[in-house]
């Protein structure tokens, strides 16, 4: 039995993947910005799991959110917040929300945690494929996700022998986000013939924090959509 934090864990693959190793019969810690909705979303995940308020743009806060975490195997930091912002029409408070919450949000989990982690924890970084294709409105979310590259050498250089790696997901078909959406032309453009699923990004993030020889790297999830 492990026990394992996902920072960000009350929707989306956060939630999946705190879901998973729940079931598996680990201690979960998860959090999102409501402290309520963590609790409630650890309740329904398992009894084993906790749930505590963190916002990840509110970084003077973070330790102070995490002090009650205690060993910690393998952190999960998966806190996204979606954003439109061009460089036409600049948002400065949007983009300093955004560059806060991923980069410097992201840091100070893990110097909170850091006295609780150990020589065998492992960590894994959500990024995301709009630093390799940006797309209109993707200014700051193509900066920050290429700043995780950077955070994650950087973070398995300071915290060795501690593993850090990211993924990086492409469009997650049956995530909240697009499993409304139309996915045909994206899936022509994916050489695998089908998209990317929670589960398949679950399984990358396992597989991140299980094998112990993998460090400092940064995994496409993408049924290599990059291709084209």
């Amino acid at each position: 039995m492990s026990s394992v934090v996902v920072i960000g864990g009350t929707s989306g693959i956060g939630r999946e993947f705190a879901r998973h190793r729940a079931e598996r019969g680990d201690e979960v810690v998860l959090t999102g910005r409501d402290a309520h909705r963590a609790a409630t979303v650890a309740k329904e995940i398992g009894t084993a799991a906790r749930g505590l308020g963190l916002d990840l743009s509110r970084p003077r806060d973070i330790e102070g959110a995490l002090a009650e975490v205690g060993r910690v195997d393998h952190l999960v930091i998966a806190g996204v917040s979606r954003d439109d912002n061009r460089v036409t029409a600049y948002d400065i408070d949007a983009a300093i929300h955004l560059v806060t919450l991923k980069l410097v949000g992201y840091t100070e989990v893990v110097h909170a945690l850091r006295p609780r982690l150990h020589d065998d924890s492992a960590i894994v970084l959500f990024g995301g494929q709009a630093k390799e294709r940006p797309y209109p409105g993707a200014t700051t979310v193509a900066t920050v996700n290429a700043g995780v590259t950077g955070l994650v050498n950087t973070l398995a250089t300071e915290l060795a022998p501690i593993r850090v790696n990211a993924v990086h997901p492409g469009v997650v078909g049956d995530s909240p986000f697009w499993s409304d959406k139309p996915h045909d032309a994206l899936i022509a453009r994916t050489p695998t013939g089908r998209l990317a699923t929670m589960g398949d990004v679950v399984d990358a993030v396992d597989f991140l924090l299980g094998n112990r020889s993998v460090n400092a790297v940064n995994l496409n999830v993408d049924g290599g959509w990059l291709l084209r």
